[in-house]
């Protein structure tokens, strides 16, 4: 199998990550929930997980990140746990639903929400953004780089003016989460939200939230914490005020040694090696009758990820005969972004994902072309 489905999860990790896990699961308990040897390495490895996302976000320390399933209940925690009825927030066609989804359900609790566009190639309209961001806008809620198109945001640039009209910024940091840079302080983010099973190499089911300090988000879930028992409300002290219930020890063991791989190798690195394998990859099928790209080719920060189109054929077709004849795994469809595709005028055709890890070849780059040209010739 050649995978080129990495936007959608990592298969290629370090083999530290399984390791981590599988001593996990024979040594840890649960967190916070007893003073004995197997509760207290388990809280000691979620610990070192939070100092070294605090590390790699630059964010406001190791108790400002909160644990969570993955991006999408993150999302979900910083819309409903930000926003209020009679509130007004902006986001944009970028988005995947795991941002959109809960901003509907919010404008429908009575949250005024103004979408932003972008151009042709599906890159923000950053005026329209500007112009938007005003006082009295309680939430700007902006991804860090499309999953259909690879088009990176300008999120310091938001940022700065979110921060300078007073404005909260939320960013979903699913595709650059473990590879761009991100930082919180400077990029003046108040809220990011991230998956883990993604760029940051760790299993499915972690991800996580990051605060700046003074900031309140409401909880999705409450209960059980190990701490302020008696309390009939949710600690606001955080983690513990959005982390309800026994933690994933065992995926964040296997999370913390990702994370640690990624510092390891440095990310600008990382990201380096799978641009690179996108470059080639754009070359090695450039010439295919009929391919149609999408996304702005010539920005040279692009996310590692290419969508693109045969002709009008169906976009399911192309990837099920990829996988079907060449064992060569991508992603037809919508992918969960709905405003994108209605942007990029590919509602009913979908587009043909494929997304690199720096596990990946040059062979297998080549040979994923050249599969792709002979699907193209027949």
């Amino acid at each position: 199998m050649i995978y080129l489905d990495s936007a959608a999860t990592s298969f290629y990790r370090p083999p530290e990550v399984a390791e981590a896990v599988v001593r996990a699961m024979k040594s840890m308990g649960n967190s916070g929930r007893g003073v004995h040897g197997a509760s207290l390495r388990t809280a000691r490895t979620i610990y070192r997980a939070r100092c070294l996302l605090a590390e790699l976000f630059h964010g406001d320390g190791p108790e400002q990140t909160a644990f969570t399933a993955n991006s999408t209940e993150s999302l979900n925690l910083a819309v409903k746990g930000l926003l209020s009825p009679g509130d007004r927030a902006v986001t944009t066609v970028l988005e995947h639903n795991s941002v959109l989804r809960p901003l509907y359900e919010m404008e429908q609790r009575g949250v005024k929400l103004e979408i932003i566009g972008c151009g042709q190639e599906g890159v923000l309209d950053y005026q329209a953004m500007e112009q938007a961001i005003v006082p009295g806008v309680r939430a700007v809620f902006c991804t860090h780089a499309s999953n259909v198109t690879g088009n990176p945001v300008d999120i310091r640039r938001i940022g700065r003016q979110c921060r300078k009209q007073g404005v909260l910024f939320c960013v979903d940091a699913s595709q650059t989460a473990g590879r761009f840079a991100i930082d919180m302080e400077r990029d003046c983010i108040d809220v990011l939200c991230f998956t883990g099973h993604k760029s940051l190499l760790g299993p499915q089911g972690t991800g996580g939230i990051c605060v700046r300090r003074g900031i309140a988000v409401r909880p999705l879930v409450t209960g059980g914490t190990g701490i302020r028992t008696f309390d009939r409300q949710q600690p606001r002290e955080m983690p513990e005020a959005l982390e309800a219930g026994t933690l994933n020890g065992h995926g964040i063991a296997g999370l913390e040694a990702g994370l640690r791989y990624i510092l390891e190798q440095g990310p600008e690195q990382l990201l380096k090696r799978e641009r690179k394998l996108a470059d080639l990859f754009l070359e090695e099928t450039a010439d295919i009758p009929g391919i149609r790209f999408y996304g702005d080719l010539r920005d040279p920060n692009r996310a590692p990820v290419v969508s693109l189109n045969l002709g009008e054929r169906d976009s399911a077709e192309i990837s099920g005969r990829l996988w079907a004849e060449y064992e060569i795994s991508t992603r037809s469809g919508g992918h969960c972004a709905p405003l994108m595709h209605e942007a990029l005028g590919t509602r009913e055709q979908g587009t043909v994902r494929f997304s690199f890890s720096h596990y990946n070849t040059e062979q297998e780059i080549r040979e994923a072309a050249g599969a792709l040209r002979e699907i193209g010739e027949t």
